[in-house]
């Protein structure tokens, strides 16, 4: 693939029927002179693509052709931008949930000018922006449209924008709220920000090209980006005129230097995408482990400055490659570590005692573009745990991540509490519970990794009120201490099993009007002053199911608003 001739890129394909048009024009005495040089000119243009291309790319890996240049923009692209982060490339700039972008351009705007920007926006997830300079048509309301809803750009420009000369003026825009303008010369205002100690995700510079270099210098200096900047530059190719030679235009020129100037700067890398009229990106540059670091004081170069097996803390929680399941994963806590584990990178198989409840929640992740398999099972019944665990391991191969949530809750007061309501009560909670620790145990057991993450209950520890549930109490405790023991006993083979205590969660289940006295109850006995939501409970799951966690094992992790303090 690195070995494409030049005839075979795009560029080189445009050169190569120029070149034969250019023949035919000279061996025709009635082709004007003006029409030849035009040709020249587009052939000018077409060869010197290429190698501009690859002298730009500053990275000596980046040598290649246009389109192997474009394939591996592409790729790293997804390495920069990958809210899905994969952390699997050799290109990328260690995952993060949000990478800080600078685009310069000259935003000579049109709509899809505007779609370009939405989709960088949407790509880096994106909520601060700092927009320098005067755009026009629909770049700001694009912007402004991918944001979410408490996002904000700050624009700062030498003139107003569009004759907007007031806040007021801005607001009119849909999404104008997010908008702060500040109008006045930019380098006060960047040095402004830069006292304030401001850092943004993304920050667009469109000013003149001469000053382009400036702003670039002071972003770069000032540390006006956080730790993973990506940098955009668009209009960097300028019609073809910044490789050709004999041009004196001042922007042409500009453009040129600044070109140059991001080339040989050590703290970065750059690729330049021919689309539009130039798109660079450019990032700093991933600090190799035998590099010299330059710093006032010693710098101690272990696992917490470069990263646990180089790997950063947002990275190593990361789920891709990763196969889960979530039992009681139709609806309500399960739904949410569903969702969250599937966000997270890994395959999710959702299991329910009710099948349409799973394949609800498993069409829910494959809108996301999730991987996802529905599947029914009592977890009660030994055959119906092992058909599921089959079932997973023949479709992805194996299970890394299993997560018991499934329970059921029958209040009775003591004395009147059957044994039936006992039996089915700690059949699901804890004799399944069991079963499903023990089918998939034996998998991670023999792999040597795996992560067991149980759903246990504030009612291991406290005993709730006003409302009686001996069974449900004494169960929940009874899945704390399996998963402290199960915890001990296989951690030395590389199997962690931890466990979630959530407080009163606000589900469908407990909306019903006869339980309204009850809520307003336990309201007065939270600290918190509200039920959880299954959202609370999303980034708990992943944390266990991930790598950050491997030394925690034989824990409770107690997520209640602090009820049981009380």
């Amino acid at each position: 693939f690195l070995l494409i001739s030049i005839s075979e890129t795009l560029a080189g394909h445009i050169a190569e029927n120029l070149l034969k048009a250019k023949q035919i024009a000279l061996n025709d005495s009635r082709v004007p002179e003006q029409l030849r040089n035009y040709l020249q000119k587009a052939l000018d243009v077409a060869l010197g693509l290429d190698p501009y291309l690859d002298a730009m790319a500053t990275s000596q890996r980046y040598r290649c052709s246009f389109e192997t240049l474009c394939f591996l923009s592409c790729f790293k692209i997804r390495g920069f931008f990958n809210d899905r982060l994969k952390g699997t490339s050799n290109f990328h700039c260690e995952q993060s949930i949000i990478f800080p972008l600078v685009l310069f351009s000259n935003f000579h705007s049109c709509l899809s000018t505007g779609q370009i920007l939405r989709m960088f926006v949407h790509m880096v997830r994106a909520r601060k922006i700092l927009l320098i300079g005067n755009p026009k048509g629909y770049t700001i309301p694009a912007i402004a449209k991918e944001l979410p809803g408490d996002g904000k750009i700050i624009f700062c420009a030498e003139v107003p924008y569009l004759g907007a000369n007031s806040q007021e003026e801005c607001d009119y825009f849909s999404d104008g709220k997010k908008i702060s303008m500040q109008v006045g010369p930019v380098a006060d205002t960047l040095k402004a920000l830069h006292a304030e100690d401001e850092h943004f995700d993304m920050v667009f510079i469109d000013a003149d090209q001469r000053n382009a270099v400036q702003y670039y210098s002071f972003v770069m200096d000032n540390h006006l980006l956080s730790m993973d900047a990506v940098i955009c530059i668009e209009n960097t190719l300028m019609k073809g005129q910044v490789y050709l030679e004999n041009v004196s235009d001042e922007n042409v020129l500009a453009v040129r230097k600044l070109n140059s100037v991001i080339n040989s700067d050590p703290r970065v890398e750059q690729v330049i995408l021919p689309v539009q009229s130039g798109l660079s990106l450019i990032r700093r540059s991933p600090v190799p482990p035998d590099a010299v670091v330059e710093s006032k004081t010693e710098v101690v170069k272990d696992d917490v400055f470069w990263g646990c097996r180089q790997r950063r803390i947002l990275e190593r929680l990361r789920l891709d490659g990763r196969v889960a399941y979530v039992t009681g994963g139709g609806q309500g806590i399960g739904r949410a570590f569903a969702h969250a584990l599937g966000e997270a990178g890994a395959k999710v198989a959702v299991v329910d005692l009710v099948l349409a409840k799973a394949e609800a929640v498993a069409c829910e992740l494959s809108l996301k573009g999730i991987k996802s398999l529905a599947l029914a099972a009592d977890v009660s019944k030994p055959e119906d745990v092992q058909r599921m665990v089959d079932a997973i391991v023949a479709r992805w191969g194996t299970v890394h991540i299993a997560c018991n949530n499934a329970g059921i809750n029958l209040n009775s007061a003591s004395e009147e509490t059957s044994l039936e309501e006992w039996d089915k009560t700690f059949n699901v909670n804890l004799r399944g519970l069991f079963l499903c620790c023990q089918a998939a145990g034996r998998i991670m057991l023999n792999q040597g990794y795996g992560k067991i993450i149980n759903t246990a209950s504030m009612a291991s520890l406290i005993v709730p009120h006003p409302q009686k549930q001996l069974a449900y109490n004494a169960s929940k405790a009874g899945v704390v201490k399996l998963t402290q023991t199960l915890g001990t006993e296989w951690i030395d083979r590389g199997v962690k099993v931890n466990c979630i205590s959530p407080g009163i969660v606000d589900t469908p289940l407990i909306r019903s009007r006869e339980l309204r006295p009850l809520v307003r109850g336990w309201l007065a006995t939270i600290p918190a002053g509200r039920l959880a939501q299954p959202t609370d409970l999303q980034a708990a799951i992943v944390y266990l199911a991930s790598e950050a966690s491997d030394y925690m094992t034989g824990h409770n992790l107690v997520i209640e608003g602090g009820q049981s303090l009380w």
